[in-house]
């Protein structure tokens, strides 16, 4: 049974479409299934990106701490 249909605003949401989303996995595109599988996955990636935003590129990270792409993980661990 399809659960209802709503935003994700809290944790506790999100676990509830983490759910939804362990039901319907497996589902074929293009199928009732694989469409109704799409709106949680969607919901989920759009809270994720609020909450817990990842926007920092290795590339900018490694120019503003001053590293060169010639620095390898071994070195920067040891820094």
């Amino acid at each position: 049974m399809a659960t209802e249909l709503r935003p994700i605003r809290s944790e506790a949401d999100c676990e509830a479409a983490l759910e939804e989303v362990e039901r319907l996995w497996g589902a074929r595109s293009g199928t009732p299934e694989g469409d109704r599988l799409d709106v949680p996955v969607t919901l989920i990636e759009a809270f994720e990106a609020k909450h817990y935003p990842m926007d920092f590129p290795i590339r900018s990270k490694r120019s503003s701490s001053g590293l060169s792409s010639r620095d390898s993980p071994a070195r920067i661990s040891n820094r």
